[in-house]
């Protein structure tokens, strides 16, 4: 229900952040700016269009600019791009929280662990795991849980515990390469449905002129950067989380192997 809630949180947060470039047109505040300008200096020196258009382009910010392209590049295609880049985010942001709680300094725990075995036997041992969070502290408490059945046993355990555990990690990853695969392929596809429109223009037209075909090709461009941009994004999330997800699965085989060998030292306690 946490997981869900933070997932609807970062959705709802991104939504907010982004809605004024789905939804907001371009406002004409430097216009103002610029007439204000034109007006406290036409009785010294005349402007012309050129130079306001200028004076426009210069006051306009990032954020001004992107949302400009994205009405230019077409709310239907564009949206998609959007969507693809929201979900894919949450889920990425999501991730990462997830797998940074289940990082855990795992020298430190089997230390703990072995004291433990040492000083109260199988019950202490359990309960620093209970108290530790991360996969690495599961696997060993699911271990420890079958001590009084044999190493073999535990060892059987822990290997399919630590698949199960590999599983809650790997959560969501086939959702983000699916925006990743899918964002580059709905700008491909506005950048067809661009060049189609070009081409009915000229045909109506039965002429080959620039100006025709300029609004539909503009349109193709954009869609297919915004959705390159998105997959760009997204790809860097994810090989962060895949490199994140095999180093904690590396920690998690060799504690195994380190748990195992604890277990063979103090055999003669895993029945107390």
């Amino acid at each position: 229900m946490k997981k869900l809630f933070l997932v609807t949180a970062i959705f709802a947060f991104l939504m907010l952040g982004i809605s004024n470039i789905v939804n907001a047109q371009p406002k004409d505040s430097t216009l103002t700016a610029v007439s204000d300008t034109v007006k406290s200096e036409t009785t010294t020196t005349p402007i012309k269009g050129d130079d306001i258009e200028a004076l426009k382009a210069e006051n306009k910010g990032m954020h001004q600019m992107l949302k400009e392209k994205f009405i230019e590049g077409g709310a239907f295609f564009m949206s998609f791009v959007l969507i693809a880049l929201i979900l894919g985010l949450a889920l990425s942001i999501e991730r990462i929280i997830y797998l940074n709680l289940a990082t855990t300094n795992t020298k430190k725990l089997i230390t703990n662990v072995e004291e433990a075995l040492k000083t109260g036997g199988v019950p202490a041992a359990k309960e620093v795991c209970r108290s530790t969070r991360g996969p690495v502290a599961s696997i060993f408490y699911q271990g420890l849980d079958r001590a009084d059945q044999g190493i073999e046993v535990v060892e059987k355990s822990v290997i399919s515990y630590g698949g199960v555990q590999m599983g809650l990690l790997e959560k969501g990853l086939t959702w983000i390469s699916l925006f990743i695969a899918l964002a580059p392929m709905l700008g491909f596809l506005g950048t067809v449905i661009g060049m189609i429109e070009a081409f009915d223009n000229i045909q109506t037209a039965g002429d080959m002129n620039p100006s025709l075909v300029a609004g539909g090709i503009k349109v193709a461009l954009i869609t297919t950067v915004s959705g390159l941009v998105v997959a760009m994004i997204l790809q860097i999330f994810y090989n962060y989380i895949t490199s994140k997800v095999d180093s904690i699965v590396n920690s998690m085989e060799d504690a195994s192997i380190s748990l195992i060998d604890i277990l063979v030292k103090h055999e003669s306690k895993l029945k107390k």
